[in-house]
């Protein structure tokens, strides 16, 4: 018998582990079939028009007509989308990170009356659909007069249960006996949010980050209802308007797709070593 197959250890044999083999083959196996549709898109965008469709299909392009970026930016205003888009995303992205953030650390660190019950009553709101309250939240922007403006949508998505349900679940892991020290030498509730508390959960605002900059950027239902000026739209809506105006442009469509989705990916890209930790340990207790 081989080496391989019959390695010998003080506790015993070590096997040789096919289930394991066989896991990762089928894990492997189905995360190249769900990046198929992207790679055609970037594919796609590559090429010209008549050859998006032709059978059999050709993955990598003869010639790759790297122009067709730069077409997609004189069709519409696509750099105006970009930085509506980017304004939203980032300040939203750093507001809700900020509230979410304080609010858990009330919720997980903090003793008051009713502490439990006012959670709950908060965290049952994403159950609420969006549709049920989409009505009222229109009449309140435009009584503010803030209809038509890109800060009705950062003032909408500056709180996010979902946001205060995850920090505090992280909150929660890190011992009660940090945050009593820290009183006890004088330190303000603040002083050891900031100085404790944020410094020890790198990973849940990013994985925070990572959901609500994804959401925000790809948000298309709350532009449309709020934004109506052309200086104002966002790029799911600048995309929109793109492929109305050019339905048969199928490569420049691709394009515009690949453009718009860069932002996020770069995004996630940059984060995602932080991202299963924070969605490992944020639900270990609680």
């Amino acid at each position: 018998m081989s080496q391989a197959t019959n390695v010998r250890q003080i506790g015993g044999e070590k096997k040789f582990p096919i289930g394991k083999i066989v896991l990762y083959i089928v894990l492997i196996a189905l995360s190249a079939f769900t990046l198929i549709p992207f790679v055609w898109m970037i594919s796609a965008s590559l090429k010209l028009d008549r050859e998006v469709f032709t059978f059999p299909m050709k993955w990598i392009p003869e010639t790759f007509h790297w122009e067709n970026y730069s077409l997609i930016w004189s069709k519409v205003p696509m750099l105006t989308y970009f930085k509506n888009t980017a304004i939203i995303a980032i300040c939203v992205t750093f507001i809700q990170t900020l509230t979410s953030s304080f609010a858990a650390y009330a919720f997980a660190k903090l003793r008051f009356k009713g502490r439990n019950v006012l959670f709950m009553a908060y965290i049952s709101t994403i159950a609420v659909p969006w549709q049920a309250y989409m009505l009222p939240q229109f009449i309140l922007m435009r009584s503010f007069g803030l209809y038509d403006r890109l800060l009705a949508i950062m003032v909408l998505q500056a709180f996010s249960a979902f946001g205060v349900f995850l920090m505090r679940q992280f909150y929660q892991n890190i011992p009660n006996e940090l945050c009593e020290a820290a009183r006890i030498d004088g330190l303000s509730e603040y002083g050891i949010w900031a100085r404790i508390m944020l410094p020890l959960s790198t990973a849940a605002i990013a994985t925070l980050v990572i959901f609500t900059f994804v959401g925000t950027w790809n948000d298309y239902m709350g532009p449309m209802i709020y934004l109506t000026r052309e200086e104002n739209k966002t790029i799911q809506i600048g995309l929109r308007r793109f492929i109305q105006e050019n339905s048969s442009d199928y490569h420049l469509i691709m394009a515009a797709s690949v453009v718009s989705l860069l932002p996020v990916s770069i995004v996630f890209l940059a984060l995602q070593r932080y991202f299963i930790e924070g969605i490992a340990t944020s639900g270990l207790k609680g």
